[in-house]
């Protein structure tokens, strides 16, 4: 009797205790009290905006005790002006985005983001004809193709031939403040070309331009390149892919050959709805930091599955074999010509997601080099521009939450950053990148604004 009353109370003890420990995991995962459970969030149609797609459809929202409607926008200036009017809570954005909104080029308003939605994944896609052009200046290996990464200093040559013949050697980019439009320029500089110079009273980014940029919306550039309007153009997947697909085009070049693993998209929202909606905010983060964990885990294990996704008509839209040509760790440049990229797309792993305060300060760095911000900065408003938009600090507290709910690994985040990373030398110049000096760094670029030059009156002066 002694043995079973012994038996009995420890079975109720294990049980209390199964229940005691059910009970504080369950408390430990709880969803915050958010102030505003029901949210809606834009995107444009590029995979790079799948960590929101992967929130919603994996039930990472949901886990937040958010209930988010996605929406995509028609271009990135309907979105922008849409987060700023409160029409969206929150959207997948140009990196440059927040940041030009915040010193004022373009629409005014403060735009603040504590997540780095990818790395990587654009690239640059000439026309047959001028590939046909340029590709007898480029190297190539033992098999007979090209050698990687491509330079602009064999498009040199076909600009100058166009421009010859009296006509003007138009490109396409998604934004004045994108990453795509500042990687074309980088890339048209390290060769030799003039990308052109912005200035308070020409805003076409035109003045003294060897290549003509201007914006082009990314579904429509393959049908523009077709239509001749446009002989090449810098954008996201899945829009170089179909340029291949549909025999209309090549892309000669990655943006991780330009500057490796470069920080591309993020999630933004006005400084006001962070400030009113706190918790809200760092649910939304967690949602995108588990997101952002399952598209990079396993060696990109779940890439598959995330192309079926992203290639249904509310995301993407694409052709799944469009998408998953760069998705899942390949790039075709010339048609058959297809190459291993593992990072062609990158969503968590090398810290993608952590809002580097030097990333930052690198977008600032181009709007300076080419005008867009007109007069010469000391490096500290480089710095405080950086801290007024790019929130690491809301970021870490998501991550700690995460840890704590055992839904991540403490090992996964950098606790100790100060917000810069070590000085940068993955870029296609071999020029160095230092963060915390941005007025040396762009010293040392052979075309751009430097010390105290201004564009004035169509040229640039000043020394």
């Amino acid at each position: 009797m002694a043995q079973t009353s012994r038996t009995l109370r420890q079975l109720l003890a294990s049980a209390a205790a199964t229940i005691a420990l059910t009970a504080a995991a369950s408390a430990l995962a709880a969803p915050l009290d958010v102030e505003k459970d029901q949210l809606k969030l834009g995107f444009i149609k590029l995979t790079d905006m799948a960590p929101l797609a992967i929130a919603a459809e994996k039930g990472f929202f949901e886990d937040e005790g958010l209930s988010v409607t996605l929406e995509p926008q028609a271009n990135w200036k309907v979105l922008l002006d849409r987060v700023i009017s409160g029409e969206l809570d929150g959207a997948h954005m140009l990196a440059g985005q927040p940041l030009g909104a915040t010193i004022g080029f373009g629409t005014k308003a403060h735009i603040v983001t504590a997540f780095s939605m990818d790395l990587n994944g654009n690239g640059i896609t000439l026309s047959n004809d001028v590939w046909r052009k340029m590709k007898a200046n480029v190297p190539t290996g033992a098999d007979g193709k090209p050698v990687h990464p491509i330079k602009a200093d064999a498009l040199k040559p076909v600009i100058a031939q166009y421009k010859a013949e009296g006509k003007p050697f138009n490109m396409g980019m998604v934004f004045p403040v994108s990453t795509h439009n500042y990687e074309l320029r980088y890339w048209l500089a390290a060769g030799g070309i003039n990308p052109g110079y912005y200035s308070p009273t020409d805003v076409s980014g035109q003045i003294g331009a060897d290549a003509l940029l201007s914006v082009t919306p990314p579904p429509q550039m393959p049908a523009t390149l077709e239509a001749g309007t446009i002989y090449g153009y810098s954008v996201g997947e899945p829009w170089n892919q179909q340029a291949v697909m549909k025999g209309i085009g090549v892309p000669v070049i990655t943006d991780t050959e330009i500057w490796k693993n470069n920080p591309e998209k993020v999630f933004g929202v006005t400084d006001e709805w962070a400030s009113k909606n706190p918790k809200t905010h760092l649910a939304v983060v967690k949602a995108l930091i588990r997101a952002a964990q399952w598209l990079d885990e396993n060696n990109n294990a779940n890439r598959a599955e995330a192309v079926k996704i992203l290639a249904k008509s509310e995301y993407v839209g694409a052709d799944a074999a469009v998408i998953a040509n760069s998705m899942t760790g390949t790039f075709e440049y010339e048609k058959g010509d297809k190459r291993e990229v593992p990072d062609f797309n990158v969503f968590f792993r090398y810290n993608a997601t952590y809002p580097f305060y030097s990333d930052a300060v690198w977008y600032l760095t181009q709007m300076r080099r080419w005008g867009q911000i007109s007069e010469p900065r000391p490096d500290a408003w480089y710095d405080e521009t950086a801290r007024k938009v790019y929130k690491p600090d809301i970021y870490l507290q998501a991550a700690k939450l995460l840890v704590e709910d055992g839904k991540s690994k403490e090992a996964d985040f950098p606790w100790k950053s100060d917000g810069y990373k070590p000085v940068d030398t993955g870029f296609i110049d071999g020029i160095p990148y230092d963060g915390r000096k941005p007025n040396d760094y762009l010293a040392k670029q052979p075309i751009g604004l430097k010390g105290e030059q201004k564009v004035e009156g169509g040229q640039v002066v000043g020394g």
